[in-house]
């Protein structure tokens, strides 16, 4: 037995030599000392020695178990060495070599259009209000002063959800619900921006989307009259197209302000001369406006009598496409990072 020990201890470190893997050394190693190993094979025969060799057997066999031990774990730390050694050298760095570019993403253009809208109306002592894209019929048509059969209140127009209950084709419904809790709170005067998504069952084209956005802006004090709206709205105008822009108020129809206006701008390509930009015209529709309809403010248990106010909405897209001179809606929702780079 003692010449079997000394034969696995001699072909056990040739073995261990040879081999070249990690998985190799472990086979190895479960070979020679795993519980069916050529060592536990070996010792196991010690029960027919007599009480004299025992002890020299197991001492010879402990010291060849951990002379295995030691010459396994030698060999995988350095093939471990040996293998980082061969990593480095593949995945070396040349510093010489420029950086890789990190492209920076930038603010969308119809983020950055409400903010730009958003901090001329705040420097102008509004502030923001926010309400839901689920609205009530009530509160998107009724108390808008709509009436029952106003095409806006179609289902070709409108996402309804259920009968009385839709997605807001405007951002007008936080006006009803701001005046509303205004009246409730004794909060009043009011002067607020809402900004925010709307939804009409538009087909998409150049300049339709069945998903947009819009500015609300609303004021309700007393002795507010006409003139207050026209200072506002060309403030607004000026600081957002430049100080020589003009504007012009064509009277027209809503049933939520009375009087009602649309409100023109000079061409900001051509100055008011006349170009394809404006087709000719010098002039450019950006946005809806009016007195609010003393109905509006009765809706909300405001008394018309003792408050006036004016209301006004913009399409932000669309006054994105005007400034920037973009063709066609689409494009801003597309997400091509070509087209949003220029902005």
């Amino acid at each position: 037995m003692q010449e079997k020990l000394k034969d696995l201890k001699k072909i056990a470190e040739e073995r261990i030599k040879s081999v070249e893997t990690l998985d190799d050394v472990e086979q190895l190693r479960v070979d020679l000392l795993g519980k069916k190993g050529e060592l536990t094979q070996i010792l196991k025969g010690m029960g027919k020695l007599s009480s004299e060799e025992r002890p020299v057997i197991g001492k010879l066999g402990n010291e060849v178990r951990q002379l295995i031990t030691d010459s396994v774990n030698s060999k995988k730390e350095a093939i471990k060495a040996s293998m980082l050694d061969k990593r480095l050298e593949m995945e070396k760095i040349d510093v010489t070599m420029p950086g890789k570019k990190y492209k920076l993403g930038k603010q969308h253009i119809i983020s950055k259009m409400i903010d730009e809208v958003t901090e001329i109306f705040m420097g102008m002592g509004f502030s923001i209000a926010e309400g839901p894209e689920v609205e009530t019929v009530s509160n998107n048509f009724d108390a808008l002063n709509a009436p029952k059969d106003h095409p806006s209140r179609d289902m070709s127009d409108t996402f309804y959800i259920t009968e009385d209950i839709l997605l807001r084709t405007q951002t007008s419904p936080v006006q009803i619900r701001t005046m509303k809790k205004a009246v409730k709170e004794d909060n009043l005067p009011l002067k607020i921006i809402v900004p925010g998504r709307c939804f009409r069952s538009d087909s998409p084209d150049a300049t339709h989307s069945p998903m947009f956005h819009q500015i609300e802006v609303l004021v309700v004090g007393k002795n507010i009259t006409f003139t207050e709206f026209k200072g506002t709205m060309e403030t607004f105008v000026q600081k957002l197209y430049g100080p020589e822009t003009k504007t012009k108020f064509r009277p027209h129809n809503f049933p939520f302000t009375e009087p009602s206006a649309e409100i023109d701008v000079t061409c900001f390509k051509c100055g008011g001369a006349g170009c394809p930009v404006c087709k000719g015209e010098g002039w450019i529709e950006i946005l809806g406006a009016g007195m609010v309809h003393p109905n509006v403010l009765k809706n909300c248990g405001i008394d018309p009598e003792v408050y006036s106010g004016f209301a006004a909405g913009m399409g932000v897209e669309r006054l994105a496409m005007l400034k920037y001179g973009i063709d066609d809606i689409r494009l801003m929702f597309e997400n091509d990072v070509r087209f949003l780079d220029e902005f």
